[in-house]
């Protein structure tokens, strides 16, 4: 697969949410170069008018840290997600840095802040990152099983990458927690011994669009791995090892 990176020009980038907590949103970018079969943003090419396949193009949102400090002049204080609908540390990130640019306006309103990526890359950014006086990380694990990972997050990071990188933002002293989400082909007991140390809670999502994925688990003979009753069981398990985490179902 070949990858398409542009450049453009945006008149916003602080958007209010839809999400439970955030009042505000920030997606430096457009499209992801992870290339998740699942990943429901997909739906973003209704509205940007790419015809190429999800995960082959990124859109760079290069004035995005001037927008930023202009809309922030006159925002309300809120709580700022980032990203919804995309992965702000992915590799394009290590070019604009418009993740931290945008970081760099955000620190002097202090707004508190909630980073989710997939991505060790966050870890160039420690030194911004402990000046905000409220902010967490979320890293991404789906899975302890990395040839689960290389099917389904394709072109992400290695999962020993992803709980490295969760480790080193805890001792860092940074508050941390794992989006277990969408719960993918695993075994639970082994995925909570490798990060429940470094998390200071646990968000966990089943799979919600069953049909960008069905034919893959039915190639892979995993299909109980779509049936309710068998998922609900795993996430009981996970519940079960994160037993002295705050655990969310979502």
């Amino acid at each position: 697969m070949s990858f398409i990176t542009n450049e453009i020009i945006i008149k916003s980038i602080l958007s209010k949410s839809g999400i439970p907590g955030a009042d505000y949103c920030i997606n430096p970018y457009i499209g992801c170069f992870h290339g998740c079969r699942y990943c429901y943003a997909s739906f973003m090419k209704k509205y940007t008018g790419h015809t190429e396949p999800w995960g082959s193009f990124v859109d760079a949102k290069i004035n995005a840290p001037e927008i930023l400090r202009r809309q922030l002049k006159r925002a309300a204080k809120g709580n700022i997600i980032i990203s919804s609908v995309t992965d702000p540390y992915q590799p394009v990130e290590g070019k604009y840095k418009l993740t931290r640019r945008c970081l760099e306006e955000l620190l002097p309103y202090q707004f508190p802040v909630d980073i989710l990526t997939k991505s060790p890359l966050v870890l160039r950014d420690i030194d911004i990152l402990k000046k905000f006086k409220k902010l967490e990380i979320g890293i991404t694990i789906t899975t302890d099983n990395e040839k689960i990972r290389k099917v389904f997050e394709p072109n992400a990071p290695p999962l020993e990458a992803r709980i490295n990188t969760v480790k080193r933002l805890h001792e860092e002293g940074i508050k941390t927690y794992a989006f277990i989400g969408p719960v993918l082909p695993m075994n639970p007991e082994i995925l909570c011994e490798k990060i429940i140390c470094y998390v200071d809670y646990v968000f966990i999502d089943r799979i919600n669009y069953v049909s960008k994925t069905e034919h893959i688990y039915n190639y892979l003979k995993l299909q109980q791995w779509l049936e309710v009753i068998f998922v609900d069981d795993i996430i009981r398990r996970l519940k079960k090892g994160f037993d002295k985490k705050d655990v969310t179902i979502c």
